[in-house]
């Protein structure tokens, strides 16, 4: 079975604005990346951190369009490190918003790639929310929500938090 997800959302802002809250660093930090932030850009061809830790690998970069980039997959200890593939695309709408789609693909097929394919797909569906609130409203979700970042640390597994 090959673990892979897709999300989407529809975010009221037209594309270049939705776009540019992915891509801009300041922006991504005040909704998502929101402890570390971002270092910075994403520019195709470069290697960025997020929350002051996680490095993305930036492969393509088609403005208002696409975004793929690759990152750190969690493995158990022992196991050999790799990368898993994110694709955000943004598509305009005939009402001035725009769709975000969000896939991520690549884990191994054990428990420890399942349960993290599981964990991104949350992440990335909140974080499709938290981009809704930010862009359109100005509002940051994160704040005051999630455990970890009520005990300022970044998000990992949930039973860290309980």
């Amino acid at each position: 079975m090959t673990l892979e997800f897709r999300v989407n959302g529809r975010i009221g802002r037209p594309v270049a604005e939705v776009f540019d809250a992915v891509v801009n660093p300041k922006k991504l930090s005040g909704y998502f990346t929101t402890i570390g932030g971002v270092s910075a850009p994403l520019v195709e061809g470069t290697t960025v951190t997020w929350w002051g830790m996680a490095p993305v690998v930036v492969d393509t970069v088609e403005k208002d369009a696409l975004i793929v980039f690759r990152w750190d997959a969690m493995v158990e200890e022992g196991e050999e490190p790799y990368r898993t593939r994110v694709e955000m695309r943004f598509k305009p709408l005939d009402d001035g918003g725009t769709m975000v789609t969000i896939g991520e693909t690549g884990w191994r097929e054990n428990a420890r790639g399942q349960k993290s394919s599981y964990m991104n797909c949350e992440g990335w569906s909140q974080m499709l929310a938290c981009m809704k609130a930010y862009v359109e409203y100005g509002i940051n979700l994160r704040e005051g929500y999630y455990p970890s970042e009520m005990k300022g640390v970044v998000a990992s597994e949930q039973q860290d938090f309980l």
